[in-house]
């Protein structure tokens, strides 16, 4: 099937999908600082410009998108069905880059995790902030996320 749109018109689309205040970005935000938690955000000073940093546990988390990131096994990352060359070779440098940013954060001592938009979840978070935290004798006390949240 041709795209609906014309080629100027796609471009243009495509270059208004944002890469930083994604809806899953401030949902995580939201829901690390409703529990205490203090981060920079889109910090580019490191590789990658991660899009939150927890200085205080040497903590870096990526918030994915599914098809910009290629997240295997996701139908909201599935290829476009035309010019697929351009998108399969786009995907497959973006998974590579993300890879490579990931062993040069882990290679200045940090710890690295990645959520995938799809993912975005309360027991995904509740889960992230136990490995952030560790095992400790005062359990973190975990908000209610409302359902508009989700």
């Amino acid at each position: 099937m041709a795209d609906v749109f014309t080629k100027g018109k796609r471009s243009e689309i495509m270059r208004s999908v944002k890469s930083s205040e994604t809806k899953p970005e401030i949902l995580v935000r939201k829901y690390l600082f409703s529990l205490g938690f203090r981060y920079r955000k889109n910090y580019g000073s490191l590789p990658g410009k991660p899009d939150i940093v927890l200085p205080k546990y040497r903590t870096i988390i990526f918030i994915n998108g599914c098809f910009w990131h290629g997240h295997a096994n996701c139908e909201a990352a599935s290829l476009p069905k035309s010019n697929t060359d351009y998108w399969t070779s786009k995907i497959s440098r973006n998974r590579e880059r993300d890879i490579r940013k990931r062993r040069e954060l882990r290679a200045l001592g940090w710890r690295v995790f990645v959520l995938w938009e799809c993912n975005v979840a309360k027991k995904r978070l509740q889960k992230l902030v136990r490995q952030i935290v560790g095992p400790s004798n005062n359990p973190v006390r975990f908000p209610t996320i409302r359902p508009a949240e989700c």
